[in-house]
């Protein structure tokens, strides 16, 4: 692989003939009015559960019946998922980015209707569809929000909804998660900071589609669904929840001043635009490297090398809301 990047919009032709099937699940009947919140307790170092009187006030002046229930971890949230919608419900998640994913999962198996309540610490899925960061606001634009399909992506088998990354990420998030001092996007700054010292080159396979597999050497490969990642990084600008692709990106070796000059620009996503970035579309990405990492998604540890992550075009109803003037 050459370091200079390639064009941002490939041919559909280049995408090879691999291309996952969306989950085929007839639409489950849900009554908008009936919600199943359920609730990340440790999301934002307990934001999630401060927010949660005001949220379910919110919700109370529109719907009839809110029910709200505490996860205990991903798996638990997936099962709570299901059992709503077999409920008939709409489920709603609060919490952070990582309970948004696993939630979808359920809901998308099912044939239900998610809604995403920011109440974690990243909130970069909500912060991608334009909305604010304030989760009443966003929960009294429940009440008259609008259903879309979009794509859910499964890394290992296991859902997310933003990003997908492997490499120097996996060593920033580690730190990322440990750190408690810090907020938000600070955080993540932070983290990737500190990594950056101990950081040494790592060699990717990378193999896309169907397509004959690739070598970088270098930080990162990720496979983004959504644009955001680390708290308002605008890690993939070009990703499309809703047009059945993950944007492939892949980071070339820099020494670390050339990082440290290039890294202000991932917060506008002009990185993207250097030679050390490539940008690929395709529907399935599998990755294997020199070394063992962990592939993160939407802040949790998700999958090991090797890996292989997918998009399921159009599986997830999404509610967007409408937000009324503040």
């Amino acid at each position: 692989m050459t370091d200079a990047a390639a064009p941002r919009t490939p041919s559909r032709g280049s995408l090879g003939t691999v291309a996952p099937q969306p989950l085929r699940v007839e639409p489950a009947e849900v009554d908008r009015n009936r919600l199943a919140v359920i609730v990340n307790p440790s999301a934002g170092h307990g934001r999630a559960m401060r927010m949660l009187d005001g949220v379910r006030a919110e919700l109370a002046r529109w719907a009839r019946d809110v029910r709200v229930t505490p996860t205990r971890d991903l798996a638990h949230a997936d099962d709570l998922a299901a059992a709503a919608t077999a409920q008939g419900r709409v489920v709603v998640a609060l919490g952070g980015d990582g309970l948004a994913g696993a939630v979808a999962g359920g809901v998308a198996r099912c044939g239900g209707v998610l809604a995403v309540l920011p109440g974690g610490r990243g909130n970069d899925f909500v912060r991608g569809l334009g909305l604010p960061r304030d989760p009443c606001r966003v929960a009294a634009g429940l009440a008259h929000a609008r259903e879309r399909r979009v794509d859910l992506p499964e890394v290992g088998g296991r859902p997310f909804l933003g990003i997908a990354s492997v490499g120097y990420d996996s060593d920033v998030q580690v730190i990322a998660n440990r750190t408690r001092f810090l907020r938000g996007q600070q955080v993540y700054t932070y983290a990737a900071l500190r990594a950056l010292a101990a950081w040494r080159p790592a060699r990717f396979t990378v193999t896309v589609d169907d397509l004959a597999p690739r070598d970088l050497v270098g930080w990162t490969v990720a496979a983004a669904n959504s644009a955001y990642y680390g708290g308002g990084m605008r890690f993939a600008p070009g990703a499309d929840i809703a047009d059945g692709l993950l944007d492939v990106l892949l980071i070339s070796r820099t020494s670390r001043l050339t990082f440290l000059a290039l890294f202000p620009r991932v917060f506008s996503g002009r990185h993207v635009d250097t030679r050390h970035v490539r940008v690929l579309r395709a529907r399935r990405v599998r990755i294997e490297a020199d070394r063992p990492f962990a592939v993160y998604a939407d802040g949790d540890p998700l999958a090991s090398l090797p890996a292989e992550i997918v998009v399921r075009p159009g599986a997830l109803r999404l509610l967007v809301p409408v937000i009324p003037a503040s």
